[in-house]
C-alpha cells in the first residue's frame, strides 16, 4: 500500500469543509491518511475514538457528503480520487470489494451511490441517533436542516454564467459540471454577481480569444478561480474615462 497521501484544496478550503469543527476537520484528514489505496476504511469509528474525535465528527463527515458510509462498517472518502492520484501498477486493489461493487464514479473522480447524491446513502440505526443528537445539540439549525435533507435548493445562476462563457468563446462547457459550480458558488459567497461574472467572461475574452497561447485559459477554472478579483479590476482600469479639466471627461 502506498504511504503517501496527498489531499486537493478544492476539498479542503470549500466553505462546506471550512465550516466544520476542527475536530471532524481533522478526522477527515486522519481517515484519508489510513485509507487504503482506493480510499476504503474498515474501522473509521475505531480509528475516529483512537484520535480523540467522536461519533458527532464521524456522523458530520458522513452529512456533509465527505465520507460514504456502508452498513457492513466500511467508510469510503468521497473524494479520494480527486485527492490522490495513484500509478495503476502501484495501487494496491481494495479488500472492500463488495461495497466498491456499490459505487460509481462521477466525471470528477468522486465516488456516489446509486446515482444519487452521497449525502442520501441510507443510514444505520446508531448513525441515525448521532445525526439527530448532532443537530439538535452540538450543529444548530443550519446543520440540522442538512441531515434531515432540508436545505433550500441552489439557486445560484450556474446556467446563466456558463451560457455567456460559452457564448463569448465558442466553447462548450456544461454548467452542472462539479468544479464549475464550486468556483462559481465560490464567487457568489464572496459577494460578487451575475454583472461581475459577465464583466470578467468580456475583459479575457477580449484579451485572449485572439492569443492562440491564451485562448487555452478561457475556462471556469482559471476566469472564476483566486484571480477573479483582479480580472475583475482590470476592467475598472481599462473602462475609466480621462481626466479633463480637473474632472471625469469623455475621450
Amino acid at each position: 500500500m502506498a504511504q503517501r497521501r496527498m489531499f486537493s484544496k478544492e476539498i479542503t478550503t470549500s466553505d462546506t469543509f471550512v465550516d466544520m469543527p476542527m475536530s471532524s476537520q481533522l478526522l477527515y484528514f486522519h481517515l484519508g491518511m489510513e485509507a487504503d489505496d482506493e480510499g476504503f476504511i474498515g474501522n473509521a469509528k475505531m480509528l475516529s475514538r483512537a484520535y480523540g474525535a467522536n461519533s458527532d465528527d464521524l456522523s458530520l463527515l458522513k452529512a456533509k457528503g465527505f465520507i460514504i458510509m456502508f452498513e457492513t462498517g466500511v467508510s469510503v472518502v468521497k473524494d479520494w480520487n480527486l485527492n490522490n492520484k495513484i500509478r495503476k501498477d502501484r495501487v494496491k486493489p481494495t479488500i472492500y470489494r463488495s461495497e466498491k461493487s456499490l459505487l460509481n464514479v462521477d466525471i470528477d473522480g468522486a465516488y456516489y451511490v446509486d446515482n444519487q447524491m452521497t449525502t442520501k446513502v441510507q443510514p444505520i440505526d446508531n448513525q441515525m441517533s448521532a445525526e439527530d443528537r448532532l443537530g439538535k445539540v452540538r450543529l444548530g439549525k443550519d446543520r440540522k436542516d442538512i441531515l434531515s435533507g432540508s436545505e433550500e435548493p441552489d439557486q445560484l445562476p450556474y446556467k446563466e454564467v456558463v451560457h455567456y462563457l460559452n457564448e463569448k468563446t465558442g466553447s462548450k462547457y456544461r454548467s452542472s459540471g462539479t468544479k464549475t459550480k464550486k468556483l462559481i458558488k465560490a464567487r457568489f459567497n464572496e459577494g460578487f454577481s451575475l454583472d461581475d461574472f459577465r464583466t470578467v467572461i468580456d475583459v479575457k475574452s477580449k484579451q485572449w480569444l485572439t492569443d492562440q497561447k491564451m485562448k487555452q485559459y478561457l475556462r471556469p477554472e482559471t476566469l472564476f478561480g483566486t484571480k477573479f478579483e483582479s480580472y475583475l479590476n482590470e476592467n475598472q482600469v481599462t473602462s475609466k474615462p480621462a481626466m479633463k479639466n480637473g474632472g471625469y471627461g469623455t475621450r
